[in-house]
C-alpha cells in the first residue's frame, strides 16, 4: 500500500517532501552543534531523557490545543517499541560520540546513512535503488569519508577511524533502518498519532539509562546554554524533524529521504564557524561540498 502511495504522489506533493527534507537537514545540523555544547556539560543519557520527556509533553499539548484530540492507543504497539529502540540507540550513540570527536566529524558519519538505508530499503521492502541514485550515494559517501578522516590521505590508507566515529556509526545503522521501517510498519494511522507513539516509545527506552545519569547532575549549577540546547533538541530536532521525516517517507523512496543528510556537514561547518568554534581546513570543506553535490544529483533523478 505504501509503495503505491509513493508512486502515485503528485509532483506538488513530492516537491513539498523535498522541501520538508531540506528543512530537516538544516535543523539536524543545528542538533550536532547544540548537542556538542550540551554534551560537554551534562551526561548524554541525562540530556536525552529530559529532551524526550519535554518532547512527549509538547506533542500531547500540541494534539490537545491544535488538533483537539489525544493520540489513540495503537494496535500492535510492538511496532513503536521497535522504532523507539532504533531511535534511542541513535540518540545515545550521537551524544557518546560527541565526547570523543567533533560535531563536523559526527555530521560526516551521518551522511553515510542514505547508502546504508538503500540496503535496508531492499531488505525490508524489496525497494530497488536506481543505478543513478546508487552512484550519487557512493560519490557522496566518498566525500563524507574524506571529512571523517579530516582530509588526511595517510589516515584513510591506515583506516585511522576515531572512537567517536565508530560509536556513532552504530547509531547511524539504526537510523538507516528506521526510515524504511516507518513506511513498512505504518498501518494507516493518523500522522500525529504515529509520530507521538514513536517519540513516546523512544522516551521509554531512554528512561532506563537516563535516570541514573540524571541523578549525577547538579541542576542548579547547570549552565543556561544546556537548557537552551535541550529545548532546541526536544522541540525542533525531535518533534518537528520527526514529523518532517515521516511526511517525506510516505512520498519519496528511503534513499532520497535520507539523501538530504548530505547537506548536514556543510551546515555544521557553517554553524561551528559562526558560533566561534573555528573553521575547518579547505580540504575538509571540499569533501562536504562533494556530499552536497550528491544531494542535487539525487533530487533530480527519477524515483
Amino acid at each position: 500500500m505504501h509503495s503505491r502511495l509513493t508512486q502515485h504522489a503528485t509532483g506538488r506533493e513530492k516537491l513539498k517532501a523535498h522541501l520538508a527534507m531540506l528543512l530537516f537537514a538544516v535543523l539536524i545540523a543545528g542538533s550536532f552543534s547544540f548537542g556538542g555544547l550540551a554534551a560537554a556539560r551534562m551526561p548524554g543519557f541525562a540530556i536525552n531523557l529530559v529532551r524526550y520527556a519535554i518532547a512527549t509533553g509538547a506533542m500531547l499539548a500540541f494534539g490537545a490545543w491544535f488538533l483537539g484530540s489525544k493520540p489513540r492507543f495503537p494496535t500492535a504497539p510492538w511496532r513503536f517499541l521497535l522504532l523507539g529502540a532504533l531511535m534511542a540507540v541513535y540518540m545515545s550513540t550521537m551524544f557518546k560520540a560527541l565526547e570523543f570527536t567533533s560535531p563536523v566529524a559526527t555530521g560526516a558519519v551521518f551522511t553515510l546513512m542514505p547508502l546504508v538505508s538503500a540496503g535496508f530499503a531492499w531488505l525490508f521492502m524489496r525497494q530497488v535503488t536506481r543505478p543513478g541514485v546508487l552512484a550519487s550515494l557512493v560519490i557522496a559517501a566518498a566525500g563524507a569519508i574524506w571529512v571523517i578522516f579530516r582530509g588526511d590521505i595517510d589516515a584513510i590508507l591506515a583506516f585511522d577511524v576515531g572512537t567517536g566515529e565508530m560509536i556513532f556509526f552504530i547509531g547511524v545503522i539504526c537510523h538507516a533502518a528506521y526510515a524504511p521501517l516507518l513506511r513498512r510498519l505504518n498501518r494507516g494511522e493518523p500522522a500525529f498519532d504515529f509520530a507521538f507513539w514513536g517519540v513516546a516509545a523512544t522516551f521509554l527506552w531512554l528512561f532506563i539509562p537516563g535516570i541514573p545519569a540524571l541523578r549525577t547532575v547538579e541542576i542548579p549549577q547547570t549552565p543556561v546554554i544546556v537548557w537552551i540546547a535541550i529545548l532546541y533538541l526536544a522541540i525542533v530536532t525531535t518533534v518537528i524533524t520527526f514529523m518532517l521525516i515521516q511526511y517525506a517517507s510516505m512520498r519519496l523512496p528511503a534513499p532520497k529521504v535520507l539523501g538530504y543528510g548530505y547537506l548536514t556537514p556543510s551546515f555544521i561547518i557553517l554553524l561551528e564557524g559562526l558560533i566561534g568554534h573555528g573553521w575547518v581546513q579547505l580540504s575538509v570543506i571540499a569533501g562536504a561540498l562533494v556530499t552536497a553535490c550528491g544531494l542535487l544529483v539525487m533530487a533530480l533523478l527519477p524515483d
